[in-house]
């Protein structure tokens, strides 16, 4: 079955996703000509709630769908991602990863504004948005088939098997293994089953409960392991602008590349695993947060765009760079056989012997609950659209029944998987979001007038 999973993962990202999601976000980047990054200090302005109004359509606050969003972005493709990108191909990958988040604001700009521009309704007659839903308000009935192919593959990508996995892994390794206690199968369901508990009362709640314990989470999240991976950074200063540039280095040498060439050669390679892991961890052209951004209170699509573009540069520019360094500059990615979260365990370890694997540890039990709750919304959203939004609900007993396979499943089929999907999920977002993109600059051109007069 591991095989199986790995070679439909291999097949999904393939030479045509590359080139439909990498070329698709440059299209897009330069017909915008750059403007998610002109509009920069707009988007933070429109983020602190400058353009709030409470009368507007939707469900939640700018805030709290950029929050929303990066809860489920922010999680172990930032930890165990990451590590696993460095420990397979060195410090090359986290510039393709950089690549792909630059790319991926873009992306995150038009699909966002979409999101809000072409909201349908669902079977209640509720305003919803994401891909499903501009594709066929944007497209027409016609492209229908494309919107069911999205939610289908996202009934499977939102389940929380590697966050759950790499969690269960992480107290293992970190607390447990440790202090003596015995690893298997009963302590692993015992994990799952205060997952199950955290998760159900918070998920079952709805959106808006989603959204305020991510609103209250997030920023902590960031700022705590921030702080923690300044300090692996000052303890290990000497060594810093080695390994910073040799990022840039390495992107183009493939010294340290470890795994199988891609056209003809270990760079291409390279280039596909930090695209890859790049995807995994800002989710850009995916088409998940789009569905966050879609139910946020406002009538402005471009204004919605600009809050979903920093996502990215949150998520990978900044997070996603804290844990390559931290990896790097201690040293860890060359003298342990480690992967995933118990790599990142180790760097900490080594610039916080007693207390740093313990300070991770609560990153990551918050980086992962916090993306267990999103998920779960995305996930009965792509139900609710497939099969009616008074059945959306058995959604959520499905995904807390996964939480319990993912405990005993191994890391590398859950990571495959995922990848795979999420892949399959690319496609129609991407195909309709290019498709779609005249509008999209039609709509910025007004409201760049309308905020300018």
């Amino acid at each position: 079955m591991e095989k199986i999973i790995k070679t439909f993962s291999d097949y999904a990202w393939g030479l045509p996703l590359v080139l439909l999601l990498i070329g698709g976000g440059l299209y897009l980047l330069v017909v915008s000509r750059f403007l998610p990054f002109r509009y920069l200090g707009h988007a933070i302005q429109v983020l602190r709630g400058k353009y709030d109004n409470p009368d507007d359509p939707g469900e939640i606050s700018h805030f709290k769908a950029l929050t929303t969003a990066l809860s489920s972005t922010i999680g172990m493709g930032n930890i165990a991602g990451v590590a696993a990108a460095i420990s397979l191909g060195g410090p090359g990958a986290m510039f393709w990863m950089w690549v792909s988040a630059i790319v991926g604001m873009s992306t995150k700009f038009f699909t966002s504004s979409l999101a809000v521009m072409f909201r349908g309704k669902d079977s209640n007659g509720d305003l919803q948005g994401g891909p499903m839903y501009f594709i066929t308000e944007g497209l027409g009935k016609s492209w229908k088939p494309l919107a069911v192919m999205f939610s289908v593959c996202g009934l499977v990508g939102a389940l929380p098997v590697v966050n759950v996995n790499q969690l269960t892994q992480a107290i293992n390794d970190i607390v447990l293994t440790p202090n003596g206690v015995t690893v298997g199968l009963k302590s692993n369901l015992i994990l799952a089953l205060v997952l199950v508990i955290i998760t159900s009362v918070i998920i079952l709640g709805g959106l808006k409960r989603i959204s305020l314990a991510a609103s209250k989470l997030v920023p902590a999240m960031v700022i705590l392991y921030f702080a923690l991976v300044l300090f692996v950074l000052i303890s290990n200063y000497e060594v810093v602008p080695k390994y910073f540039f040799m990022i840039f280095t390495d992107a183009f040498a493939a010294n340290n590349f470890k795994g199988e060439p891609f056209l003809g050669g270990v760079l291409g390679a390279l280039i596909l695993l930090g695209i890859r892991r790049g995807a995994f961890s800002n989710e850009a052209g995916i088409g998940t947060a789009p569905m966050a951004h879609g139910a946020t209170k406002t009538n402005e699509p471009i204004r919605e765009g600009l809050v979903a573009m920093l996502g990215p540069a949150i998520d990978t520019l900044i997070v996603c760079t804290l844990t390559a360094l931290a990896i790097l500059v201690t040293g860890v990615w060359e003298t342990t056989d480690n992967n995933g979260v118990s790599l990142t365990a180790s760097a900490f370890s080594h610039a916080m012997p007693i207390y740093g694997k313990y300070l991770l540890m609560v990153c990551v039990a918050i980086f992962s609950i916090s993306s267990l709750f999103s998920y779960s919304y995305y996930g009965s959203k792509c139900l609710s659209f497939l099969i009616g939004a008074d059945k959306k609900h058995y959604y959520n007993y499905l995904y807390i029944l996964s939480i319990v396979l993912a405990v005993i499943m191994p890391f590398s089929a859950m990571l495959n998987l995922v990848d795979g999907v999420f892949a399959l999920m690319a496609i129609p977002t991407m195909i309709s979001t290019i498709i779609l993109a005249p509008k999209v600059l039609k709509e910025a051109r007004n409201y760049i007038q309308r905020i300018k007069a």
